[in-house]
């Protein structure tokens, strides 16, 4: 077996035979994928594992060598990691550092816990809304909350992809101006 330690990037992307992203998946999940035959090494990562006989480089993308049939989820799971990941970590008030989520039609006044009712938000601000609507304060949202939508968000979630991602999970670069 080899010896895989975690490293920086301890993931890799699992692409169906038809070149679908599917998932993230362990490194060493990867790499028992690629030495089983069941999936061939399309992108490498950082590195090398070492066994007692053999070397491997690093999977970083691996593509399933048969066709997997996968029922998706049509809407992208509400949580609070998704919420900060979808409004960047900043405040949609003030555009400052959020720590909370806010609703921004409060549930004590029959609001939905759903992604276009919540945002993030700095405490400052949740606090000085309290129980009231932006409206009501004269405030304006920076961006209206909406649900995440794309592949990158049904197969990543709220976590980071890796930059040798970005030719499978349709990531634009911002088009510099």
């Amino acid at each position: 077996m080899p010896d895989i330690r975690p490293t920086v990037g301890s993931g890799a992307l699992v692409l169906n035979a038809t070149y679908e992203p599917l998932c993230v998946v362990s490194v060493r999940r990867a790499a028992i994928l690629v030495l089983s035959a069941k999936a061939v090494c399309v992108a490498d990562g950082d590195g090398i594992l070492h066994s007692a006989r053999d070397a491997l480089p690093v999977p970083s993308v691996v593509r399933l060598t048969r066709f997997v049939r996968v029922p998706y989820r049509t809407h992208v799971g509400l949580s609070r990691r998704a919420i900060f990941a979808r409004d960047g970590w900043r405040c949609a008030y003030c555009r400052g550092p959020a720590e909370t989520i806010d609703h921004v039609f409060p549930r004590s006044r029959g609001g939905r816990h759903a992604w276009e009712n919540v945002v993030a938000a700095c405490a400052r601000c949740n606090h000085t809304k309290g129980d009231k609507t932006p409206a009501e304060l004269g405030w304006r949202l920076h961006a209206l909350p909406a649900a995440p939508k794309g592949t990158a968000w049904r197969v990543l979630g709220h976590r980071a992809p890796d930059p040798r991602w970005a030719d499978w999970l349709d990531l634009r670069e911002p088009e510099a101006a």
